[in-house]
């Protein structure tokens, strides 16, 4: 988090703040609760994503050096088709694949953690939406949870990252168990 405060009627900065809280948190539970993160749907996006403005950068260049008479050649005409075809594509991506999964994360033991999140507009309501599965694919835990922002943010926009980790720690069965050994831990 760049700034400690964020703007309180900024629905979007209160989501991307509370989503940015989760993957430290994930992260850093005790034994053997951690999460170790899956970013193999993240490194498709950016794979995707570069290679459609890789495209774009490269028929800009042509038109720019070869002028507007080589953009009919089959190389431009192709890499525009490309370019279309992978933002399509990456537009599929974000929206039904990924679906808003801001955390995905695997445990030493197998287990898998999939965090979704969503906020409407001009609402101050957070929902997350957890499926938690054994290492088998067995879904132990498919919930969604909501809660207000005001639980986690002061007035003035400050982030309390305690009673945001209580709240997800309370919902989730797993973290509910991790939080019951780091107190024991911590005594």
């Amino acid at each position: 988090m760049a700034s400690n405060k964020v703007p309180v009627y900024s629905t979007n900065d209160l989501k991307s703040t509370s989503d940015d809280a989760l993957l430290p948190y994930l992260t850093n539970l005790p034994a053997p609760y951690t999460f170790t993160p899956d970013y193999s749907k993240t490194n498709i996006r950016f794979v995707v994503g570069y290679s459609a403005v890789a495209i774009a950068g490269f028929t800009f260049y042509a038109d720019r050096t070869l002028g507007w008479e080589a953009t009919t050649s089959p190389w431009i005409i192709a890499s525009v088709a490309a370019y279309f075809i992978l933002n399509t594509f990456l537009t599929y991506w974000i929206w039904a694949v990924e679906a808003g999964e801001v955390y995905t994360g695997k445990r030493k033991t197998g287990e898998t953690i999939s965090v979704s999140s969503s906020a409407q507009k001009f609402s101050s309501i957070y929902k997350l939406h957890v499926v938690y599965k054994s290492p088998s694919g067995k879904v132990l835990q498919d919930k969604r949870y909501e809660a207000p922002f005001t639980t986690w943010f002061s007035a003035e926009g400050v982030f309390h990252p305690e009673p945001f980790r209580q709240w997800v720690a309370s919902e989730v069965d797993v973290l509910r168990l991790a939080a019951k050994q780091g107190e024991k831990k911590s005594g």
